[in-house]
Parts: C-alpha cells; structure tokens; sequence
C-alpha cells in the first residue's frame, strides 16, 4: 500500500503546480502595462477637406457698406425702340461715375450715385439715390439686384426723374465685386431713356 500512496501524492502535487502556474499567467495579463494586454481600439478624428472651407465664406453681409466706380452707357428712346448697331453708335454716349451703397440687411439697402457724360457742361450730369433689393444666390458669389428710386439731371436739360431697374454682381471675395446692371430713367419733361452701368464694388 505504500506504494499507491506515493503515487497520489505525486499527482496531486502535478495538478497544484499546473494550476498554480496558470492562475499566475492569467493575473500577469490582466495587469495594466502588460504587452499581452488586448489592443484598444482609437476613434480617428475626421479629416475634413480644406478645399471646404471657401463654402464658409459670407460673401454678402448685414451692414456693409460698399464703393462703386463704373463707366456708363446710355441710349435715348427712339434707339431702345427702333434698336440697330448704327444708331447705338451714333446716339449713344459713354460717360463715368462714382456711388456708394449701405445694406441695412442682408437683402435690403440704399444707394447714391452721381456720373458724367458730357464733360463740356456742368461737372455732374445726373445724380440719384435708389432702394436696393439684393438675393445672394448660396455661397456662388452672384447675387441679382433690383432698384427703384430717382434723382436729378443736371445736363443737358435741368429736370426730376425716376428710374427701376435690374443687375447681378459677383463677388471674387467679401470685398471686392464686379456688377453689371440697366435701367430706365423717366424725367418729368422729356422722353424716356436707358442707361447701363459696368463697374466694380468695394464692399467693407
């Protein structure tokens, strides 16, 4: 019988080393800094393209105030009426001008403007002011524009008109546009007539 003894005891210490190894291996894995810990997974932050970012840019703004210089074009109403190439030559006249405008809103603002077409007379020809209604098209950088008001001409005869009107600007940043726009004046005296205007806008 003392051999069957030996036996078991020997067993029975195998099974207590084998256990107590593997319960050591575990613990060891679970301690924090080990390099058999399981690898934890990292959200990535999202890239975004910068190429993005221009649609940020607010081209059009609540209480801006802008700066035109632009050159004119104006035709009387026998020529809007009975259009060709050699009319608009031989009527039309070419001149200058300055205005400045203030949007209140957005969308809603005011202008005054003043230009010359015939430098043998007085400095200034016509000087106006107008209502301005603007839709900024997204982030495009066009935004169409009417206009409504009326003003004074100054030459060649003295009188009052009104005058309504439409254009469309763009916007090559926040503060620097190119606008192109037509109108027709109606004076209280005399016939009708159109004048178109192309120049640039600095807006601040």
């Amino acid at each position: 019988m003392k051999p069957n003894y030996s036996l078991t005891l020997a067993f029975t210490a195998g099974v207590w080393l084998t256990a107590s190894s593997s319960l050591r291996a575990t613990e060891t894995n679970d301690l924090p800094g080990t390099t058999n810990a399981p690898p934890v997974l990292v959200a990535e932050r999202p890239v975004y393209d910068r190429g993005l970012t221009n649609n940020l840019v607010e081209y059009y703004r609540a209480n801006e105030l802008s700066l035109d210089g632009f050159g004119t074009a104006s035709i009387g109403s026998y020529t809007i009426e009975n259009p060709s190439s050699r009319r608009v030559r031989q009527n039309g006249q070419l001149g200058a001008g300055v205005g400045i405008n203030y949007f209140v809103t957005r969308y809603v603002g005011f202008g005054g403007e003043m230009y010359s077409e015939n430098t043998s007379g007085t400095f200034i020809d016509n000087a106006s002011a107008n209502l301005l209604l603007r839709l900024p098209l997204g982030n495009s950088g066009f935004a169409p524009y009417a206009l409504g008001g009326g003003g004074h001409q100054f030459d060649a005869a003295k009188l009052w008109f009104f005058q309504v009107g439409g254009g469309m600007e763009y916007r090559f940043s926040p503060n620097v546009g190119l606008f192109l726009d037509a109108r027709c004046v109606v004076p209280n005296e005399t016939k009708y007539y159109g004048v178109a205007r192309l120049g640039l806008r600095f807006a601040f």
